[in-house]
């Protein structure tokens, strides 16, 4: 049907892959991902040749597709040489052979021939072009997890809409940066709508009690309407969030595992702190009032996406005007 259908589509007649999908009562995607794996180099398609490509890929065993294309292993090296990721190879292959599947590898395929024996040709030296250098993989267990704080967390999936089209002012975001290792950290907290920034001065620890008691302090001093909701990553410094949403009655959303992005407001911000909070800095030399100040500079810049308003003059107007947040 579907090859009947590409044919009518190749003779000029109109018809959509959403059409086609309606014939054969399925998604157009299905259609899409069957057309870029079974289409020839000139993108036609052939309903023969697709049924006898498939039934050649659900042979097993399976011949690991690394082994069999030498050509293919010399140039991952050299990407790799060059610093290039095996998920950014993967992506530049799949853009450049989008109808050639036997051109293309997954990233896991090339993180297997690297950690797994006989499962490719590539350099056994090759493990070093990865950012983290490891000779062995280290599997991802599932301790962690299990004795995991945040079981009864809010889960960044369950905040209101409105947090996230910043419609409603008072939902911020958190994290800390942190200075030399093992060294001080600072609180970071950023309002989303606005953009206002309070720095949370922990000298002495950054433990989750001493994080939680910073937090209330100076959140105390906003009004409820702009103590609506906190974003913060699964860091064991936050384990004390039960304290801090009873205390500021503010309820704490978390994002999921290894996705800072999904607080990109507060990630932007970091990055922007960084010119005082420099990298691989003590940073107990800054007292409270050097963060206040930092804080004030910050709060004081411009932003495009602001209209060029400050943080320091948006969050102004919320406190001067609170029914119209």
């Amino acid at each position: 049907m579907i090859a009947v259908c590409l044919r009518r589509r190749a003779a000029g007649e109109q018809i959509t892959l959403a059409q086609i999908g309606d014939l054969i009562d399925r998604d157009k995607s299905v259609i899409s991902r069957e057309i870029a794996r079974n289409s020839g180099p000139d993108g036609s398609y052939h309903g023969g040749l697709a049924h006898a490509a498939a039934h050649q890929r659900r042979r097993r065993p399976k011949e690991f597709r690394l082994v069999a294309n030498l050509r293919l292993c010399r140039q991952i090296e050299a990407w790799m040489d060059d610093g290039w990721s095996p998920k950014l190879i993967a992506m530049i292959l799949r853009r450049d052979y989008p109808h050639m599947i036997m051109e293309r590898v997954s990233h896991e395929t090339i993180y297997q021939a690297l950690y797994v024996q006989t499962r490719g040709s590539l350099r056994k030296d090759l493990y070093r072009r990865l950012s983290t250098s490891r000779s062995r993989r280290h599997p991802r267990t599932g301790a962690r997890r299990a004795n995991s704080p945040y079981k009864e967390a809010f889960k960044i999936s369950q905040r209101p809409p409105e947090v996230a089209d910043r419609a409603v002012p008072g939902h911020w975001e958190g994290d800390l940066v942190m200075g030399t290792a093992g060294g001080v950290a600072v609180g970071t907290l950023v309002e989303r709508q606005t953009r206002f920034t309070i720095l949370l001065h922990l000298p002495g620890r950054h433990d989750a009690e001493a994080v939680a008691q910073a937090m209330i302090r100076e959140m105390r001093q906003l009004p409820e309407h702009l103590r609506r909701s906190l974003t913060w990553d699964r860091g064991t410094e936050l384990a004390r969030y039960d304290k801090i949403q009873l205390d500021l009655a503010m309820p704490i959303y978390f994002c999921d595992p290894h996705s800072p992005w999904q607080r990109g407001t507060n990630e932007n911000t970091n990055r922007l702190l960084r010119h005082w909070l420099t990298k691989g800095t003590d940073l107990s030399r800054f007292t409270a009032n050097d963060l206040r100040q930092i804080a004030a500079t910050l709060n004081a810049r411009p932003r495009p996406t602001l209209d060029l308003k400050t943080p320091a003059e948006m969050l102004n107007q919320l406190l001067t005007e609170p029914t119209a947040a």
